[in-house]
Order: C-alpha cells, then structure tokens, then sequence
C-alpha cells in the first residue's frame, strides 16, 4: 500500500506538467470594446471620448496619480455630443472641440489630453 502511494506521489506531478503543455500553440485573448451607451449607463456624468473606435474616460483615481509624459500629437477633439451615445471617433461628451489628444509615452492604454491649459488622462474602456 504504502509503494502504491509513493509511485502515484511520483507519477502526479508529471502528469500535471505534461497535462498543462499546449504543445507551443498560441493562445489568443479578445478584448471586446465597450460603448457610450453602456459607460454612460454606469455614470451619467463619465467625461469620456472615442478615439480609434474605442472610449477613453478621465478621472478614475489610480490613472490620476500616475506620472506620465506627454507624447506625439494624435488627434483632436472635433465634435461635441452631450445629447446621446452615438459617439464616433475623436467626439467627446464634455472635452470642447479643439482639445489636443496626445499618447502617453509610459502606457498605451491612457491618452493625454491637453485643453484650455489643463491636462487630463483618459483610461481606455474595455470589457474582457
């Protein structure tokens, strides 16, 4: 009994390592976007804008305390819809038409931007 016990001891932990193999395969992770509509519904008052088919929102704590840099100029705001959620890119709810989007050179998933000399961080909004 007790030989039984220490070869299946012996044996399990190989067969966790080779059941755990994915023989070199990818594994691929989609990250669904997530629309005004939907943001909005969770807070009325989110400051957010679509840039690249995505919406990016502003004053969200742990983004704020971030030291981040200025990068290149990608855009500006054009357009202004504070009356419902059909957002296309480069149209904010609350930033006015001209506010300046930069990238931010430490993450890809914040934008930058730059209005009537204030600066602002945006997070990218997705759902996973």
């Amino acid at each position: 009994m007790v030989q039984k016990l220490f070869y299946v001891l012996i044996a399990l932990p190989f067969l966790m390592i080779s059941g755990c193999s994915n023989d070199g395969e990818v594994t691929t992770v989609t990250i669904d976007s997530i629309d005004a509509e939907e943001i909005l519904k969770l807070d009325s008052n989110a400051d957010i804008f679509q840039y690249d088919g995505v919406i990016y929102k502003t004053n969200i704590d742990w983004v704020e305390e971030l030291s981040l840099t200025k990068g290149v100029q990608i855009g500006e705001i054009k357009t202004k819809n504070d009356a419902n959620t059909n957002f296309k890119d480069e149209m904010s709810n609350k930033l006015p038409v001209g506010a300046k989007i930069f990238s931010a050179k430490e993450r890809g998933d914040i934008l930058i931007v730059e209005s009537e000399g204030e600066i602002k961080k945006y997070l990218v909004i997705v759902e996973g």
